[in-house]
This record gives structure tokens, sequence and C-alpha cells, in this order.
């Protein structure tokens, strides 16, 4: 059961930050400053979906291994993507778009890429563990 609650949970998670990650870089090269403050707005909300998934992929691993990459996740997660999505929506919102939006927004989208190259290698890893369980010896 907990194999499959962490698969799930950090899938989601993957998938979730690829989402934000993905729709600020096309609604920055594409979109007006309007649909960049919703698109700020809606991965704000979007966050009540992303932390219980991270928070539960990381409780899952640390009883199925002893990789940190979680408890890295879940470090940028709260200490930089979660404070940045706050401030940029804000910013976003008032239509401040100056060199201290696109700062974050940069910061953002590095921590971001660095979760999803977490994510990703916990996925790879966890689908070879998969893999070597239902192989016979």
């Amino acid at each position: 059961m907990i194999p499959k609650l962490h698969a799930a949970a950090g899938s989601l998670a993957l998938l979730t930050i690829a989402t934000f990650w993905s729709s600020t870089i096309v609604t920055e090269l594409f979109g007006s400053h309007v649909l960049i403050a919703q698109t700020k707005a809606l991965i704000l909300w979007e966050m009540m979906v992303l932390v219980p998934a991270v928070a539960t992929a990381g409780a899952t691993e640390a009883a199925l291994s002893k990789s940190r990459r979680m408890k890295i996740i879940a470090a940028n997660g709260l200490l930089i993507l979660l404070p940045s999505a706050v401030f940029l929506a804000l910013r976003a919102g008032s239509g401040q778009f100056d060199a201290v939006f696109y700062s974050i927004q940069a910061v953002e989208l590095i921590a971001g890429a660095t979760n999803i190259t977490l994510l990703t290698a916990n996925l790879r890893d966890g689908m070879a563990m998969a893999a070597r369980r239902k192989t016979p010896a």
C-alpha cells in the first residue's frame, strides 16, 4: 500500500510542478500581463494540491528508502517555491512586472526545474525498484 501511495503522491507532485513550470514559461513568452497574473493566481491556489502531494511523497519515501531527495524537494518547495508563488501572484495581481518580479521569477523557475529533476529521478528509481520486485529470483 505504501509504495502505491508514494508513487501516486510523487507522480502528482511531479505533474503539478511540471504544469506550473511550463505554464509560467508559456505565459511569460506569449501571454499578456493579465494572463501572467491569472496564471500566478492559479498556481497559488493549486499549491493546495502540491503541498499535500509533496508531504505525502516525503512521508512515504521515509518509510521506503533512505533517499534524501524528498527532503530537498520539500525544503525547496517550502523555502523557495511557496514564498515565490505568493510574492509573484501578489506582484502580478497589482501589475508590478519589474526587475524584482523577474528576478524572483528566475529563482522560482530554477527551483522548479530542480524539483522536476529530483522528482523524475525518484520516479525512475521507483519504477526500477518495482520492476525488481516483480522479477522472480
